[in-house]
Order: C-alpha cells, then sequence, then structure tokens
C-alpha cells in the first residue's frame, strides 16, 4: 500500500502519468485528493480524484473534476497471502465525454488495468 500511497512518484511506473500531485491532505497525512495528468491513447486528460482510505488493505476513488473524463471509480484491494506475498485487486470504472463503443471501452479499461498492475508490481519489486 506504500508504493499505491506514494501519487508523486506515480510518474515513474505508472505508464501515462504525466503528473500526480496530492492537493488534499488531512492533518495525520492521508491523502484525500489528488491532481493528475495522463497521456495514455485514446485518453488525454488532467483530473482530480478524491480517495478513500480503508485501513491498511483497501482503497478507492472517485472523479473529483476532470475534462475529457465525465466518471472514475476504482479501488485497489489488497490481500496478505503470506511469505511477503500479496494479491492485489485491481477495479476500475471510466467514463468519457466523447462517444466511444462500448466494446472500446471496456477494451481501454482492460488495458490501462493491466499496465497499472504490471507498473505496481515491477515498483514494488524494485524497491525490495
Amino acid at each position: 500500500m506504500s508504493v499505491i500511497a506514494d501519487f508523486e512518484a506515480y510518474p515513474e511506473w505508472a505508464q501515462g502519468v504525466k503528473t500526480a500531485r496530492v492537493v488534499e491532505q488531512s492533518d495525520d497525512g492521508q491523502v484525500g485528493k489528488v491532481y493528475f495528468e495522463l497521456d495514455a491513447a485514446p485518453i488525454r486528460d488532467s483530473y482530480t480524484l478524491a480517495y478513500a482510505w480503508n485501513g491498511t488493505d483497501s482503497v478507492t476513488w472517485t472523479l473529483d473534476e476532470g475534462k475529457m473524463l465525465r466518471g472514475m471509480d476504482g479501488a485497489y484491494e489488497l490481500e496478505d497471502l503470506g511469505d511477503g506475498r500479496t494479491e492485489v485487486t485491481y477495479r476500475l470504472a471510466v467514463d468519457v465525454a466523447i462517444p466511444m463503443i462500448g466494446m472500446l471501452k471496456r477494451k481501454a479499461e482492460k488495458v490501462i488495468i493491466d499496465t497499472a498492475l504490471k507498473g505496481l508490481k515491477k515498483r514494488v519489486e524494485s524497491l525490495a
């Protein structure tokens, strides 16, 4: 979860993320909102996500503000498998302002999810 919560480092490992900047944080350091600039075909946008932290094993987010994006809801759910292994479930639903065929939209979501999970895995393993 420490890699997921390190938003400032996203441009180093999250493909397409050009900027990630915390814009709202609670007194105890928990991130509330993050501004992103994304350039990942077919989506190029700047947007802000609002985060809700559910203990140390789950975080959800929803679109707070965007230009091309009309909605983005997602979650990372972590499960400790023991022996230093963690299973990560990543859920994502994206709605864009431009018309897009449902099949293309689902394919784009799948590519985003696959790319994000591969990037996250690589980042975590590089820090171990």
